[in-house]
């Protein structure tokens, strides 16, 4: 089985996992938003939102677990129940 894709990304010094970038759209669907741009309006207005790893074009991408541990940090996205 090959291995995952992963790229470097010079703006956090690391490589990532391709599978894990997102923009607004698949962060508004993850955390049961209604429109992309209260993703902006998080970015906007708490600083501790995570930056965007990238910019494609107009279009902004994140590292989903960045995203997804600032989510449940401000319980933004509820931790999966232990069955």
């Amino acid at each position: 089985m090959p291995g995952r894709a992963s790229l470097w990304c010079p703006s956090v010094g690391r490589k990532l996992d391709v599978d894990q970038l997102v923009g607004a759209r698949d962060i508004a669907e993850r955390l049961g938003l209604k429109h992309p741009q209260h993703v902006h309006s998080y970015r906007a207005n708490d600083e501790t939102f995570p930056e965007p790893v990238a910019q494609v074009g107009p279009a902004l991408v994140w590292y989903w677990p960045e995203v997804e541990r600032w989510a449940r940090r401000t319980g933004r996205l509820q931790r999966p129940k232990k069955g």
